[in-house]
């Protein structure tokens, strides 16, 4: 079943791969749920990752994502994030990469023109719409930090829960999924959207979908070939030749 997706890949004109959180999962970074251990075992996540938490509790909700941050920090891409890399290095412009995780490990492999649709837990923006007086040059130092004029805090740039994806970064996942002939969807479930949707616009235009996952996923149904494998395992055995 490598050879015939490896064939597929070197036929296809314009490829899109989807990640999630399995390829991060295989670095060592714990998935949204598993970053619930010690102190944090007490919280749910869906209840530190709203703007309504963050309102209500903002240290907590800032230390949570800093603790998280520090595992990031100690973790490094793996096999399948440097044969993604390397291969859009060998065809500039073939490859579209989109992921649902916020943790940088696609552009730390070198992928920098990644559309990270759910942000970037590495980054921070303001909490409401930023005044003249908001220099994030010149915060308050907290946790959270804030502009020392209005006191507008600074929070993480993902998307929380009862958000919207970043617009610019959707329409360019969407502009990818509904132009390409072959979609590769790596370590995802398949169960959140619009992120799934990606994958489902490219097989309703004709495109070849493959699955890359040790389980199954909500996403096979609509897979041309399912590689029941790791990513880091199996993304150099299809891109590195």
């Amino acid at each position: 079943m490598r050879d015939t997706v490896r064939q597929w890949i070197r036929e296809a004109r314009r490829i899109a791969v989807l990640t999630g959180a399995g390829i991060s999962a295989e670095s060592g970074v714990p998935t949204f749920r598993d970053a619930q251990t010690g102190l944090w075992a007490q919280f749910n996540p869906q209840e530190l990752a709203t703007e309504a938490a963050f309102r209500a509790h903002p240290q907590r909700v800032w230390d949570w994502y800093a603790f998280r941050r520090e595992m990031i920090a100690k973790v490094a891409p793996n096999a399948g994030h440097l044969a993604l890399a390397a291969f859009s290095k060998r065809h500039p412009g073939r490859l579209t990469l989109i992921t649902q995780n916020v943790d940088g490990l696609h552009q730390r492999a070198g992928s920098h023109e990644t559309i990270a649709i759910h942000g970037s837990i590495l980054q921070d923006q303001w909490l409401d719409a930023a005044r003249p007086c908001c220099d994030a040059g010149a915060l308050q130092a907290g946790r959270p930090p804030r502009c020392p004029v209005c006191g507008n805090l600074r929070r993480p740039a993902v998307v929380w829960f009862g958000e919207s994806l970043p617009a610019a970064a959707l329409d360019a996942a969407e502009e990818a999924a509904n132009a390409c002939d072959l979609m590769l969807v790596i370590g995802t479930s398949g169960v959140v959207y619009p992120a799934a949707g990606l994958a489902l616009a490219a097989h309703q235009r004709g495109a070849r979908v493959v699955v890359i996952n040790p389980e199954p996923t909500e996403l096979d149904r609509v897979a041309d070939h399912c590689l029941r494998e790791p990513a880091a395992q199996c993304l150099p055995a299809l891109l590195e030749h």
